[in-house]
């Protein structure tokens, strides 16, 4: 089975509709791809109010180093 996420990889929530980079999430990935993106939404579900909303909008993706940079 192909993983989506590597090991050593940062990854994130992207907005569906502008598709940039909403937040980073800082721990590492889980066994399977499932299990991290479930890891994620929990993650910024629990951040803010709003997160709820913005999750509807927004999937985990892989971030570049330039994307981390240019947060920075």
């Amino acid at each position: 089975m192909m993983r989506k996420f590597k090991y050593g990889q940062k990854i994130g929530l992207r907005s569906k509709e502008t598709g940039k980079i909403i937040a980073i999430y800082p721990h590492s990935l889980r066994e399977t791809d499932e299990e991290t993106e479930k890891a994620v939404r929990d993650w910024y579900y629990q951040t803010s109010c709003e997160a709820e909303d913005e999750l509807l909008t927004s999937y985990v993706d892989v971030v570049t180093e330039d994307e981390i940079k240019s947060r920075g």
